[in-house]
């Protein structure tokens, strides 16, 4: 049987530890930066976190590009040569094209005589940031007790809408900027002092589905939202995500975790160059699986 290779992108916002330790390799996107494209790595090889979003904070924006043809080629004919089979679980089709791409680069790799017993899966994951990366820790996961091919993809389908995803941002101007939310949605979010919180529905849209008033009560929401949501929280690490955060607000948001949900434990996580680019410096969120998430913005309005 062929060795399985995990595979996300740069917006699974997993670090070098969680890659090391799930055997997990990514392909990576571009940010750009003065009409200059520099590839997005999740070890922040360009400007560390702090400096990434000071650039944002100093009123400066940073652009991205989906996962480049050759980067595909590259990865993908890196691990067939080894022997794997792959398993690319990558950023919501919503939000970048980039599973879409690497389906037709993987066509063409299969379509050679060198790799006609070979298998890649391009899972579209329905979520971005550390949700995606959940979902990829979830299939390498299924590896390692010794699931087959065919039997991690339908079990990573079949679980991508119980990632639950609650983040509160700072502001809505970065989205608006990168075409994520409406500008009237926007300018809704930033008034008075309300911060939007979001979630990523069941097509895999980021989209504002409540608001809290102040910093700190958004925090306090989008933890009675996860203790709504969670299963089986005992047996469950909660990731936090953040964009280059205080201290102060890390330990708060771990104190109401603690608090309030009965978790085996909770691990903090940078969102990324790429999906930090959208959302802006202090942004915030958690994630774990639960239950279905099934609101759609496009519905549900």
């Amino acid at each position: 049987m062929r060795k399985i290779k995990i595979l996300t992108d740069t917006c699974g916002d997993l670090n070098k530890e969680l890659l090391e330790k799930y055997d997990i390799d990514y392909v990576k996107m571009n940010n750009v930066y003065h009409d200059q494209e520099i590839p997005a790595t999740l070890t922040w090889e360009w400007k560390n976190p702090h400096d990434f979003y000071q650039i944002m904070r100093n009123g400066e924006r940073i652009t991205t590009t989906q996962v480049p043809v050759e980067e595909f080629k590259t990865v993908f004919g890196k691990y067939l040569d080894e022997g794997y089979d792959i398993i690319y679980i990558g950023c919501s089709l919503k939000q970048s094209g980039s599973v879409n791409t690497g389906k037709v680069v993987a066509r063409d790799l299969l379509a050679l005589d060198k790799y006609k017993d070979a298998k890649i899966e391009c899972i579209d994951s329905l979520n971005s940031t550390v949700g995606e990366g959940l979902l990829a820790i979830f299939a390498a996961e299924l590896r390692i007790q010794g699931k087959n091919f065919e039997e991690i993809v339908e079990e990573v389908l079949k679980n991508r809408n119980n990632v639950n995803e609650y983040a509160a941002v700072a502001t809505l101007e970065w989205l608006k900027k990168s075409g994520r939310v409406t500008a009237s949605k926007a300018f809704f979010g930033n008034l008075f002092g309300v911060k939007p919180i979001l979630i990523s529905d069941a097509d895999g849209t980021q989209t504002p589905i409540k608001k809290a008033k102040g910093r700190a009560n958004s925090l306090r929401t989008i933890v009675d939202l996860m203790k709504e949501s969670i299963v089986d929280a005992e047996n469950q690490t909660i990731y936090i995500g953040h964009a280059d955060c205080s201290e102060e607000e890390l330990n708060l948001l771990k104190d109401l975790i603690k608090k309030e949900i009965p978790c085996k434990d909770i691990y903090t996580l940078y969102i990324g160059p790429i999906v930090g680019a959208s959302v802006g410096p202090d942004t915030i969120g958690i994630w774990a699986f639960g239950k279905e998430v099934t609101y759609r913005v496009n519905v549900e309005k």
